[in-house]
């Protein structure tokens, strides 16, 4: 089972789901981070979940599987992951955070910052940067090989420097 790697599928416009669903009936494994998103309409309230970060899906392949994965037509790049490691970490904390069920939302861009560990609350002992300080502070939980982040807001005594 070690021959299993992570890859990135950089999907189509608005086809996370479609290839999770096409992966699933070929036997792949797949994970779409998603949250929750509600919106009101006219007095009715609608729940969507969306991908927390649109365009990616991340695979675990046999190397002999990637052309398969071309053969949904979801798929316009398959991207290698040079340290399987440090992604599976980070891609772990990111859906730790979402299990949690505390606000996670899309961080546009990583900037520079100050790295913090969370001493309490859900997310106890994951590391991050933090973005911004306005009132509550947000920590970005980065997904470094696609250069994209999940903020979570915390507030700034949950923090300590890492």
């Amino acid at each position: 089972m070690s021959d299993v790697l992570w890859y990135v599928a950089h999907v189509r416009p608005r086809c996370e789901k479609k290839l999770v669903d096409y992966c699933a009936r070929e036997g792949f494994p797949t994970t779409l981070p998603l949250y929750r998103s509600v919106k009101k309409y006219r007095g009715k309230t609608v729940t969507f979940h969306k991908p927390l970060f649109p365009g990616y899906v991340f695979l675990r392949l046999v190397p002999t599987q990637r052309q398969s994965v071309y053969q949904s037509d979801y798929v316009a790049n398959l991207l290698d992951v040079p340290d399987q490691a440090e992604f599976e970490h980070q891609l772990n904390d990111i859906l730790f955070a979402v299990e949690q069920e505390v606000e996670v939302r899309l961080a546009p861009t990583i900037g520079p910052g100050v790295k913090v560990r969370i001493k309490s609350g859900p997310l106890q002992g994951i590391e991050g940067w933090v973005e911004s300080r306005k009132g509550m502070v947000e920590v970005l939980l980065r997904l470094d090989f696609i250069g994209q982040a999940a903020a979570v807001k915390m507030d700034a005594t949950n923090l300590e420097l890492s």
